[in-house]
């Protein structure tokens, strides 16, 4: 079993920043693709950024050239720094952790944390 655990979530102001993190139990960390997924009000849950276990990263158009993905896998974390936020990036931010089946890439594990607030004023 897997258990993430989010944090570094809060209040600020537009063109602020903030830093997530998201601290991983279990044995599967070093070969998941771990990502950052977003949920505003009465909206889907969308992604915000992925990297791999060899560190290729992935993100939204929207959060291109403003947020950063890492990963320290001696520690079993994923980080998430976002700069320069705006209003529409509030959100509850959730971190993934997902395993593939190879070569059918047919998901293995998915694991979830719990969420972390981020809420941008303007």
């Amino acid at each position: 079993q897997v258990q993430l655990v989010e944090s570094g979530g809060g209040l600020v102001q537009a063109g602020g920043s903030l830093r997530l993190s998201c601290a991983a139990s279990g044995s599967i960390f070093s070969i998941a693709v771990m990502g950052w997924y977003r949920q505003a009000p009465g909206k889907q849950r969308d992604l915000v950024a992925t990297i791999t276990s060899g560190g290729i990263t992935n993100y939204a158009d929207s959060v291109k050239g403003r947020f950063d993905i890492s990963r320290d896998n001696a520690k079993n974390t994923v980080y998430l720094q976002m700069n320069s936020l705006k209003p529409e990036d509030t959100a509850v931010y959730y971190c993934n952790a997902r395993t593939f089946y190879v070569p059918t890439m047919r998901i293995r594990d998915d694991y979830w944390g719990q969420g972390t607030q981020v809420t941008v004023s303007s």
